[in-house]
């Protein structure tokens, strides 16, 4: 973080800052408190402070001070006070109650049908009679409802979606009888196959402790069996945004493979302090051309900005793995030496 101006920092390098100011003894207290990447990423701002000036720091201060008077009053773990009060009622019907409230079973299960996992939808369901299933995911989103269909076998999702086009209106007693059943269905999966023991978000954790190279291989290896798994996971590990924090030398050289075009739509969604980065890092006629052509870019597809961006990403990795350029805070081993 070259200069710091209060106007422009994010919030995360704001909480960064903050926290360097309570001192480590704070910053432990409520690291504590906060998910791995959340930690992750304030740790990455940290690494690239190395003076905060006073009028800064209490600017800072001040403002958190000010959140504060407008937010008075207590923040609830809900889930964990819910949790010790109704056990402390004592007997089966608290445990009852517990398992319900906490699986979400209390509500009606075609809403609880909604807020559960594609993939574990088409799991619970794919014995179900197309018929059965027709019905339930008739009633869903249809972004839901095509999330659940990319996890169907084919055969079976075609016939869903014959008997989903030929439905017109169905009896109150019919939804019934299938919300009864599901009912049980979900009762029964909701605390143990609910549970969050893996999925993306943990692999990430996992790459992000292993030595550095070996987290490459291993994302090479899962996108030969599954290119858009290896590709979601690429992008929670490390994103465009992340390049804010490499130095100018690396980021000099990343940017002498990448073309102008792809640069200038890649910047299209970038933070202040990435753009300003590249640009501290390209010559001033560059620079002035990409703002040039930015301010008179129209609308364009997300899709496209993100698949440059990725594009970036995907160099610096490279160039990280065949040890050209340092990423701070990538993995074990990433110190500089």
């Amino acid at each position: 973080m070259e200069v710091m101006q209060l106007n422009r920092m994010s919030g995360h390098e704001k909480a960064a800052v903050l926290l360097m100011c309570l001192g480590e003894a704070a910053t432990s207290a409520v690291f504590a408190e906060m998910s791995d990447d959340e930690v992750r990423i304030l740790t990455r701002i940290m690494m690239t402070v190395d003076h905060i000036p006073a009028e800064l720091a209490n600017d800072i201060m001040a403002e958190f001070q000010n959140d504060q008077k407008k937010n008075p009053g207590m923040y609830i773990k809900s889930e964990e006070f819910i949790r010790n009060a109704i056990a402390g009622t004592g007997g089966d019907q608290a445990d009852v109650l517990l398992q319900e409230i906490m699986s979400g079973t209390e509500t009606r299960p075609l809403e609880t049908i909604a807020t559960m996992q594609p993939r574990m939808v088409a799991s619970l369901l794919e014995n179900e009679h197309p018929q059965t299933l027709a019905l339930i995911l008739s009633t869903q989103r249809s972004d839901h409802t095509g999330k659940v269909l990319k996890f169907l076998p084919d055969e079976l999702a075609g016939d869903v979606m014959y008997r989903i086009a030929k439905i017109d209106k169905v009896m109150p007693e019919v939804i019934a009888q299938i919300e009864e059943a599901l009912r049980r269905e979900i009762g029964g999966v909701s605390k143990k196959e609910q549970q969050e023991v893996g999925g993306v978000d943990k692999v990430v954790d996992i790459l992000g402790r292993v030595e550095k190279g070996a987290d490459r291989m291993i994302v090479d290896s899962i996108e030969s069996v599954d290119p858009e798994l290896a590709e979601s996971i690429r992008k929670k590990m490390f994103t465009f945004s992340d390049l804010v924090n490499i130095d100018g030398r690396a980021m000099q050289m990343i940017l002498r493979e990448i073309n102008n075009d792809t640069l200038t739509l890649s910047l299209k969604t970038a933070p202040d302090e990435l753009k300003n980065l590249i640009f501290g890092n390209i010559s001033n006629r560059a620079a002035e051309m990409i703002k040039e052509d930015l301010e008179a870019m129209g609308p364009v597809r997300l899709s496209d900005v993100e698949a440059m961006q990725q594009t970036i990403v995907k160099l610096a990795l490279k160039l990280e793995e065949e040890g050209q350029i340092v990423i701070p805070g990538r993995g074990a081993g990433d110190e500089l030496v």
